[in-house]
């Protein structure tokens, strides 16, 4: 039996739950709904699991809907205000010869005074007057409830148009509905986050999901290819003389509408949604989710496309006064980071230089490829007199680093300056245009497309000049923020086997081992080492910003990184309780040696045995399954070498079976082993299950769900530092230590331990998924007891409450087991019962709400609008069909009331 849903008003909002809401999520739309009421930016921490992707969307697409429905009441306020109509007129004219007797004097005969009539007497005289009015107020509701019930979806998203100017058509000054752009890390947590909306009553909202073409192209002749972006862009423009069919018939799906009522994708899609429809109509579906942005009211996203600037540009994404929502937001800094740096190795340059030579040596667009082309002259002369300069920092590696000020006062030695970038710019967006001219073909007239740059050296000069662009930006506000670095390293290559004269490769088994060469690389490298250069573009259009995720911790580093004030911030507790997971820290193995995975005793034997044994007599201890986490590949590689070696490999794969997360590989190849290990537990018996051993950072650490039976332990070995001879990472921290004080940034040694937790925390997370879950999280290294003030600290909140440290191994392992068989023998007196008897739902009326902040609503539109609601209430709605009914809708037919109230004011 499903909850019955739940209303929630918080802050003048009626916010449609699902269910009964959790302290935390109750917690989570308060603060987001006083953060959408006035503008302001919200930071969010809530533990995984804690369901705070339901309490965003429901909060978020709520006030929304709210807007709307003041849109409308505001606009028949206006409208009545602007537009006398003749029955209004006439009654006008009538109230006026009824008491023009009274109000002109100046020309009224003497006569006697006559007494006042009574109340009771001066009814009937205004009943005359009643018909008139009444009859306005009629038929201006009876307009009203039409417009109410049959206005179509397609004319309610022209209010989320994101194309059109900031003020309406009419020009009446009232502002567009803000969209909601929600953000992700990857397109795996996008399909959850689909999943969640559809599980409530706001899933027929509006609504795309913008991907690249290796997700979403459907095209059998682009799909085979490595780079599919490539192929659709020759198939457009019809290189070959073939063009896209699929791309002619993306009208088939771009309209909200049609999507919906007559495909029938009625409820919140998936991506792999659009695409099979895609496929089955012949229709674009990349194209189709950029088309349906236009109208959406909700717009999901991997978080880069709104961070990344040459991304919004190409998707068309127009972030003004909107609202961005990114989720799992942990990784926000180095993103934006890495969105505003770029790095290019001295080939791409020589040929960017080539091409360009090329194109003005015939002829093509020359005074536009002209200054193009002395610019890549003079940054690959500039690099090539630099490599003689290099300063040796390890085994077959050197590097110089410049400054951001000093690389400009070279630039400017090389004859760009703010002004001539300006004028390559203007170059670059001319070289690019499409252009169509007459030529000859095969001896005859024809028009024919003007030849342009390859796409990889439009993509290389299009970041450059991005980055280039920051660098020049507001008078160089940024320069202090980056720094240059010039590498030289060496890259092993394999050579392709050649065939021989007859034109014929050598039988497989006499072919000759292929042969590795040394091949010299230098990079030059454009590093922003202040991630607030590329939040800056939305922090100041934005309307308002809330990042979320279950490990943001130090709340206070993302204000200084960032540079904006989160005015709302929120720690919120986890819905389990206590007795639901067990955390110890174990810092000795099953021998008694002491475990501490620092770089100089991970590498000896005796660490990688010790480690070993423990993890079998966890896998012994704890049924299904188990994952294990690795401060790095290196680590991953070095314990399998051994294990295999020594045989523990073959007991850990008696007891389970056991799975490495792959260093790269296809997407496919990771889903094929994740598939493996889920049917591992599934098909064995109780206490057998399955072993993955994975990396921090890695594909497994962040994003994927193992709930239940999967994840019944997490191990993690050590602290996942980055590595601190990482020349990047070295200048983050210096950056950090030079601007500590001025800036409020945490000083660079905090910053690197605060990028471990982060990490170890998301690790852990991937074990307690909802409220019924139970596992254990066994943290191994012996720092975390010897120095708790100072690594315990980094935890997140609901873990570092729990945490207890084992003096021994064998104690711990005591406490394992107990916890594992108690939490076993719940779980089967709970199906017991339930098998007996029907489930008992507590009745939705008795919820209470906690006390969140009153807020007054904001009243974007018209602020002489009375707010609607502005206490904090809960009602319960047994409703059994409206689960079927769109959320637009509901909230019209709860303000129905609301809105024919102000419409008989009106008349």
């Amino acid at each position: 039996m499903a909850a019955a849903p739940v209303e929630y008003t918080i802050g003048g909002v009626k916010i449609n739950f699902p269910c009964k809401a959790y302290p935390s999520q109750l917690a989570m739309m308060n603060s987001i709904i006083r953060g959408l009421n006035n503008g302001q930016h919200c930071l969010l921490e809530s533990p995984t699991g804690s369901g705070k992707s339901l309490a965003l969307l429901c909060s978020a697409l709520a006030w929304q809907q709210a807007q709307f429905v003041w849109f409308l009441v505001s606009a028949v306020k206006s409208d009545q205000s602007r537009k006398s109509t003749l029955s209004s007129r006439l009654s006008e004219k009538l109230q006026v010869s009824l008491s023009n007797g009274e109000q002109d004097d100046d020309f009224k005969i003497d006569r006697k005074r006559i007494r006042t009539p009574s109340t009771e007497q001066k009814v009937p005289l205004q009943i005359a007057s009643i018909p008139v009015t009444l009859l306005c107020g009629l038929l201006s509701l009876v307009i009203t409830l039409l417009l109410l019930f049959f206005f179509s979806i397609e004319q309610q998203a022209k209010m989320f148009r994101s194309k059109d100017s900031d003020k309406d058509k009419e020009g009446s000054g009232r502002k567009k509905i803000p969209k909601i752009f929600f953000g992700t890390r990857t397109h795996k947590q996008i399909t959850q986050i689909a999943r969640e909306l559809k599980r409530t009553l706001y899933s027929t909202v509006p609504m795309t999901i913008l991907s690249s073409r290796d997700h979403t192209c459907v095209h059998p002749e682009v799909v085979p290819h490595a780079n599919r972006n490539e192929r659709c862009k020759e198939l457009l423009d019809a290189k070959n003389g073939l063009s896209c069919r699929y791309y002619h018939n993306v009208h088939k799906m771009r309209d909200q509408n049609t999507l919906q009522w007559v495909h029938g994708l009625h409820q919140a899609w998936d991506i792999e949604d659009l695409v099979r429809l895609g496929g089955k109509l012949r229709s674009c579906a990349y194209y189709a989710a950029r088309e349906l942005m236009q109208d959406a009211c909700i717009v999901f996203c991997p978080y880069n496309y709104l961070l990344d600037p040459l991304i919004r540009e190409s998707m068309e994404i127009n972030l003004k006064e909107q609202i961005v929502v990114l989720d799992e937001a942990h990784n926000i800094e180095d993103c934006a980071r890495e969105s505003a740096s770029y790095t290019l190795n001295q080939a791409q340059l020589l040929l960017a230089r080539d091409e360009m030579d090329g194109m003005v040596t015939h002829n093509i667009r020359r005074d536009q490829h002209r200054p193009l082309l002395a610019f890549c002259c003079s940054l690959a002369n500039w690099v090539q007199e630099s490599c003689n300069s290099l300063e040796e920092r390890e085994y077959e590696s050197s590097c110089k680093v410049w400054t951001g000020a000093e690389i400009l006062g070279i630039f400017h030695g090389l004859g760009i300056t703010a002004d001539t970038f300006s004028l390559l710019q203007k170059n670059l967006a001319a070289v690019l245009e499409k252009e169509e001219r007459i030529g000859l073909v095969n001896g005859r007239e024809d028009v024919v497309q003007v030849p342009t740059i390859s796409s990889n050296t439009q993509s290389m000069l299009k970041s450059l000049f991005m980055v280039l662009e920051f660098l020049f930006r507001q008078n160089c506000r940024f320069a202090d923020d980056y720094r240059v670095a010039l590498q030289q390293s060496y890259m092993w290559t394999t050579q392709q086997d050649l065939p021989d004269a007859q034109g014929f490769f050598a039988r497989p088994q006499r072919r000759r081992q292929s042969t590795r060469t040394k091949t010299l690389v230098h990079t030059l490298s454009f590093w922003c080492l202040n991630p607030a250069v590329a939040f800056s573009d939305l922090s100041g259009t934005v309307r308002s910003i809330v990042l979320t995720s279950g490990t943001l911790s130090p709340m206070g580093s993302f204000s200084s990184e960032l540079g904006i004030r989160f005015s709302i911030q929120l720690e919120a507790n986890h819905v389990i309780s206590k007795s639901q997971v067990w955390v110890g820290t174990v810092g000795a193995g099953p021998q008694g040696r002491k475990l501490c995975a620092t770089f100089q005793h991970a590498e000896t034997f005796a660490f990688q045995d010790e480690v070993g044994a423990l993890l079998l007599k966890v896998c012994h201890t704890v049924s299904r399954g188990v994952l294990c986490f690795l401060p790095s590949y290196k680590m991953l590689d070095k314990l399998r070498d051994r294990w295999m070696n020594t045989g523990l490999w073959d007991k850990l794969e008696e007891r389970k079976t056991v799975i490495t997360e792959p260093r790269g590989g296809g997407k496919g190849d990771f889903d094929e082993l994740l598939q493996t290990y889920y049917e591992a537990i599934r098909g064995t018996a109780a206490n057998n299950g399955a072993l993955l051993v994975a990396v921090c950072r890695g594909k497994v650490s962040e994003g994927l769900d193992f709930t239940d039976d999967n994840a019944r332990a997490v191990v993690t070995i050590g602290i996942p530092f980055p590595n601190i001879k990482d020349l990047q990472v070295e200048l983050k921290m210096k950056y950090n230590d030079k601007h500590a004080k001025s800036r409020g940034l945490l000083p660079g040694g905090r910053w690197y331990e605060i990028q471990a937790y982060r990490a170890l925390n998301q690790a852990l997370g991937r074990c307690i998924r909802h409220r019924n879950d139970w596992g254990a999280l066994i943290l191994v290294d012996d720092r975390f007891r010897t120095n708790p003030n100072k690594y315990i600290t980094g935890l997140s909140k609901w873990v570092r409450q729990l945490v207890r440290h084992h003096d021994t191994f064998t104690g711990a392992m005591q406490s394992l087991e107990s916890f594992s068989q108690g939490q076993r023998g719940a779980v089967e007196t709970f199906e017991e019962t339930q098998s007996q008897a029907a489930p008992q739902h507590p009745s939705p009326s008795t919820v209470t709400s906690p006390p969140p902040e009153i807020i007054t609503p904001l009243k974007p539109f018209d602020h002489r609008l009375a707010p609607l609601n502005l206490h904090t209430e809960v009602r319960a709605d047994n409703s059994e069909n409206r689960s079927s009914e769109s959320g637009i809708w509901l909230e019209w037919k709860k303000n129905i009331n609301c809105i024919c109230l102000t419409f008989s004011f009106a008349s």
